[in-house]
């Protein structure tokens, strides 16, 4: 036999034992707990979203899931952690707009890819920002936010949750859409970022649904819009920034979960399926709901479809901001 075929048919002999223990360890697959790690310290969406589905897919696939936070540099150690862990299934991370779409240009030595270093299992959700003023700002809805910023350049405060956060680059790509310039204050979290809010000491704040909704219902804070592409069903009376002065605008939070690259395809779709599973149970989507979270389950590929998207989005945004991580 010439020398060419027997490596064609080594290297086919090969795949075919490839083959064959990737679907052996499917088969056996999941044999012991499996670890999601969160990138976050506890108590944060990010934590809620994977507790919920966690808890939902270990009754699927007869094994714990366990929940570990490993919080630090916004969320970039655990998950470039993650990257590196052995490609079994049973080390998985839960991704986000922040881990996966801003931080891999937000940070120079980042450490991950999120395009080769990650197999995704799917989407878990999404969930809109809303637009917040102190309500002594003489503004009622996004038009005339914009149109007082006009009027006055630089002299609007916006506060975040930290520098790269989804509220931060909320308000940078609504401020780069609408031509205007807001002055940005960085705070270590939502919670002081919404007390200065409430104090008078910034003007406007583009926080997650969950702890504007009383907030906004009781008066402390004036509401303008939410950012999805359609309105909230935990506010349907407020429009989108889109509908009300600027069309084509969206900032919206994903959520989701990806193993190390290299994991065997049929343990990515055991986990994807236990996952669709979780998302589109109706007790899981009536949790989502309270806190104004969509479900979007997923395949693998329609995950890694969405993870790209977002990558392009918003690193297009850290640039055009000049955003850096401190």
């Amino acid at each position: 036999m010439p020398r060419w075929n027997t490596c064609v048919a080594a290297a086919v002999a090969a795949c075919a034992v490839a083959g064959l223990m990737d679907s052996a360890q499917a088969q056996d697959y999941p044999n012991r707990p499996i670890t999601l790690v969160v990138p976050y310290a506890a108590g944060g969406g990010n934590d809620v979203m994977a507790r919920m589905v966690g808890e939902r897919m270990s009754k699927t696939l007869g094994q714990q899931v366990v929940i570990e936070n490993r919080g630090g540099a916004g969320g970039t150690i655990a998950t470039r952690h993650v990257a590196k862990a052995a490609p079994d299934g049973y080390t998985l991370v839960l991704g986000g707009t922040g881990t996966l779409a801003i931080n891999p240009t937000l940070y120079p030595n980042v450490g991950y890819d999120p395009r080769k270093d990650f197999a995704p299992v799917g989407l878990i959700g999404t969930s809109a920002l809303v637009v917040l003023v102190h309500p002594v700002l003489p503004v009622r809805s996004v038009g005339e936010l914009i149109a007082l910023a006009q009027r006055e350049p630089g002299k609007l405060s916006f506060a975040s949750a930290g520098v790269g956060s989804g509220t931060h680059l909320g308000a940078e790509l609504f401020a780069s859409m609408a031509g205007i310039k807001l002055t940005h204050v960085p705070y270590r979290g939502t919670a002081p970022a919404i007390a200065d809010l409430l104090g008078g000491h910034v003007s406007i704040y583009f926080s997650s649904l969950p702890p504007a909704l009383g907030l906004a219902k009781e008066g402390k804070v004036r509401a303008l819009a939410v950012t999805g592409a359609k309105r909230s069903d935990v506010l349907p009376e407020l429009p989108t920034v889109a509908e009300t002065g600027l069309p084509g605008y969206e900032a919206v939070l994903h959520y989701g979960i990806v193993a190390p690259a290299g994991t065997p395809q049929p343990v990515i779709a055991k986990l994807n399926a236990a996952l669709r599973e979780a998302v589109m149970a109706p007790e899981t989507k009536a949790r989502m709901a309270t806190d104004g979270t969509e479900p979007l389950a997923s395949t693998p590929q329609e995950y890694a479809t969405d993870i790209d998207l977002e990558e392009k989005k918003w690193s297009a945004v850290v640039g055009k901001a000049g955003v850096k991580a401190k």
